[in-house]
């Protein structure tokens, strides 16, 4: 039997169709659907509309309407036609600001081996609880190192100079600043700061001139020492004779005088770069004896090998090798006549970077016959174990005079009175900070609160068990 069939359109109250197809007899179910929905598009309200409505009132609450706001987009797509490569540097800012927060900003690496030691320097020293953010701008390791010449600043420091005379017959001059603070009105007893610079360095160098500010801002007083024949572009040597990373002879005569000029000061040694690697083996050459309270070594290489293999990639080789071969040379170029009946000076002045300086030069004016044996001896990693007072390194990972694979962790981890300070970035000597980098770092900073708490807190926080 066929039975006729009606289909229903939910959009229409209308029937819509019929015909003659055999299928089961229609039930209630499609029109009690067909009723259900119908009821619902009538009574809710559209969902939509209030959407709609809603934003358009918070716009116009703003005082934008809809024409506005697209006469900004066109506004908005005509300028990135007008500038296509605006939005590529959009994006690359985007992402470089990203990279800084997530990645550069970062807490210093803290290892010491001693619970003592290490409780002293978290302690006084609250700049390592912070994260050190480098200038923006310039946060890459050579950008650190090479910015941090040409924008810092260099304060007037009034130093008074005196020349010594060494047991060989030669001359080296140091730089006083005395300081008639009043913080440490005797002069006997004022805390006395000893500053060694970098390889080719002197007192007017800017990182030198800022730690001689900040010490004397706290009162110190401060006598900076110049390798033979670098105080000046006039200072001549008198013997052939100028200076290494293993020789501390130099250092020893400086200390002696001052410790007989001032018997009662307190002193506080800081070597930066080629600097602290002489303060770190006059330290462990002396011992207990060493005449310091405590120092500290900053941006030191401590595996001459390896920094050696950095400084000689291509970068490294055209921003700093070559130019501080340069300044090697000619330091003894201007004392040619000391030197020429002992060196094959032509030999000598050819050197395009700092190993061949010393392999020429260095190594055999100082009885090492070749570089090999000179780097050795002045490796530092396995000397720690011999320094006696308490020794605060500061390195960067960045570093490319040294790299981080390079600095001794692990031997600080076994040695009582060495700790080790290891940022993220900061170059060499860098240590930058904030959008204009030219007043105190980094490294100023960490110097003042860890030579601050020496003077005051040492002799009971760091007492001998």
């Amino acid at each position: 039997m066929k039975f006729p069939y009606y289909y229903y359109d939910y959009d229409d109250d209308d029937f819509a169709g019929c015909g003659d197809h055999v299928i089961p007899p229609p039930t209630k179910a499609p029109a009690l659907l067909s009723v259900t929905r119908k009821k619902k598009s009538r009574d809710a309200p559209d969902r939509k509309k209030k959407d709609k409505m809603s934003l358009l009132s918070i716009l116009n609450a703003a005082g934008l309407s809809l024409d506005k706001i697209m006469e900004y987009l066109w506004q908005a797509v005509d300028y990135f036609r007008e500038y296509p490569s605006l939005p590529i540097l959009c994006v690359f800012g985007a992402t470089y600001l990203a990279y800084y927060l997530l990645y550069v900003g970062k807490k210093p690496q803290l290892v010491c081996g001693d619970e003592k030691l290490l409780k002293f320097i978290t302690k006084h020293c609250p700049i390592l609880n912070e994260k050190f953010w480098p200038t923006f701008w310039c946060f890459e390791s050579r950008a650190q190192t090479i910015v941090r010449t040409i924008l810092k600043s260099s304060p007037n420091i009034p130093y008074q100079s005196e020349i010594l005379r060494t047991c060989d017959g030669g001359r080296i001059q140091i730089d006083w600043l005395e300081n008639q603070n009043t913080i440490h009105p005797d002069p006997a007893k004022r805390p006395t700061i000893v500053l060694l610079p970098g390889l080719t360095g002197n007192s007017r160098e800017t990182y030198a001139l800022h730690i001689v500010q900040q010490a004397a801002i706290l009162g110190y007083r401060s006598v900076v020492f110049n390798y033979r024949g670098t105080s000046t572009k006039e200072d001549k040597l008198l013997t052939p004779r100028t200076y290494c990373a293993t020789d501390t002879e130099d250092l020893d005569t400086v200390v002696k005088h001052v410790k007989n000029r001032y018997p009662e000061a307190p002193l506080f040694g800081v070597g930066i770069s080629l600097g602290g690697m002489i303060m770190t083996g006059y330290l462990a050459k002396f011992g207990e004896n060493a005449s310091f309270l405590a120092a500290m070594a900053v941006s030191a290489a401590w595996d001459s090998f390896e920094s050696s293999k950095t400084l000689e990639q291509p970068i490294n080789y055209l921003l700093f090798n070559k130019y501080l071969a340069r300044n090697l040379v000619n330091l003894v170029h201007k004392n040619i006549e000391l030197f020429e009946h002992h060196f094959d000076m032509d030999y000598v002045m050819k050197s395009q970077t700092i190993k061949e300086f010393d392999d020429r030069f260095t190594a055999k004016l100082f009885g090492y016959g070749s570089w090999e044996k000179y780097y050795q001896d002045a490796c530092l990693h396995d000397k720690l174990h011999l320094i006696k007072i308490p020794l605060l390194c500061l390195n960067a990972a960045d570093d490319p005079f040294s790299p981080h694979h390079a600095i001794p962790v692990s031997q600080a981890k076994k040695n009582k009175n060495v700790a080790f300070v290891i940022t993220s970035h900061g170059g060499h000597i860098g240590f930058l900070e904030g959008i204009f980098p030219r007043n105190a770092n980094y490294m100023d900073r960490l110097f003042v609160q860890f030579a601050d708490a020496v003077f005051k807190h040492a002799h009971n926080d760091l007492k001998k068990d």
